[in-house]
């Protein structure tokens, strides 16, 4: 038996509602299709982790919904998460030293299969990096909605995956882009990213795509209005064991729309016969090389502290966008 003392991890767990807490657990053996990292920062995806956090994941969802490296099972106790960068501290001498995004939950060092690990570009700084998933997400979304150069376009719901969206869309030649949302800070966001800004009330029902994504019962009402005729409506946010009401009454079927859902579980119809998985995120990661990203993170807990600040930060009404975990 041997003597040597086993590295130890330390992991962010959902315990109960609103409830996080600290695990120490052994680092493992390393194999040699492995990576041994050591994490940067992760990234809380707020919407879907405030809904893990809450034990609001559905039954039926169980399983659709696991994070690739995720811990435990829903509701709690649950390892969650799927936005981290580290350095590769083991591994084959081309690995060694090199910034990795991974879908790993919030962990200071973890084993890394190599099949998992995707480095990071050279000019995108980690912090950025740990938005990719979400990236991947606004990207998804847009081949879903099929968006070309010259569309109106308007997305209600200026969180994170929504000024992703705006970004992508007013990067479309030509492209008109307005976001939509109830707090008026929002518009310089928008604006640096090229779109324009309307709160809900002051906006127009012309548009060609409609994203939505405010998670919000009333943020889908502005959303159905905003779609011109026969536009289609592509709904980004999820709402776990909730059932938001859907107006479809008055001019719905009159304007003949489109609602579809999209997530990023499945690569985009329009793109699966070429896109895998593995393409899709690097794209991703890819298209975070933009300082203007950076703002979007708004909050940078240490990680030690995550258990104490973390259920606040994710609370309704809480004005943050991406909250990073820092490991350093």
């Amino acid at each position: 038996m041997s003597n040597q003392p086993q590295e130890s991890t330390r992991q962010l767990w959902c315990v109960a509602p609103k409830c996080y807490e600290l695990r120490h657990a052994p680092l493992g053996k390393r194999h040699a299709d492995m990576l041994a990292v050591r994490a940067i920062a992760s990234c809380i995806s707020r919407g879907t982790e405030r809904l893990v956090l809450n034990g609001s994941v559905p039954v039926s969802e169980h399983q659709r919904m696991r994070a690739p490296l995720q811990k435990g099972e829903f509701p709690f106790p649950v390892q969650y998460g799927y936005q981290s960068v580290g350095i590769v501290e083991a591994g084959p001498d081309e690995w060694l030293g090199r910034a990795v995004f991974a879908l790993h939950p919030h962990q200071d060092r973890y084993l890394l299969p190599i099949s998992s690990a995707l480095p990071v570009p050279d000019g995108v700084p980690p912090e950025r990096a740990t938005l990719a998933a979400n990236m991947e997400t606004a990207l998804n979304a847009m081949w879903d909605a099929g968006a070309g150069p010259g569309d109106r376009i308007t997305i209600v719901g200026g969180g994170v995956v929504g000024l992703l969206l705006t970004a992508l869309a007013a990067a479309l030649p030509g492209a008109d882009v307005t976001l939509v949302d109830v707090r008026p800070d929002r518009a310089e966001l928008a604006k640096s990213f090229g779109a324009a800004f309307a709160r809900p009330g002051a906006v127009g029902d012309d548009a060609d795509l409609v994203f939505h994504a405010s998670a919000s019962a009333a943020g889908l009402k502005t959303a159905l209005a905003a779609g011109g005729f026969e536009a289609k409506i592509v709904e980004v946010s999820w709402y776990g064991d909730q059932a938001p009401p859907v107006p479809l009454g008055e001019s719905f079927h009159s304007r003949r729309l489109q609602l579809i859902g999209s997530q990023v579980g499945s690569v985009s119809p329009l793109r699966r016969p070429r896109w895998s998985s593995a393409r899709r995120l690097a794209k991703a990661l890819a298209l975070l090389d933009d300082a203007r990203f950076d703002q979007l993170v708004t909050h940078v807990v240490p990680f030690a502290q995550a258990p104490a600040r973390l259920p606040q930060l994710l609370a309704e009404g809480e004005d943050a966008l991406a909250i990073l975990l820092d490991y350093r």
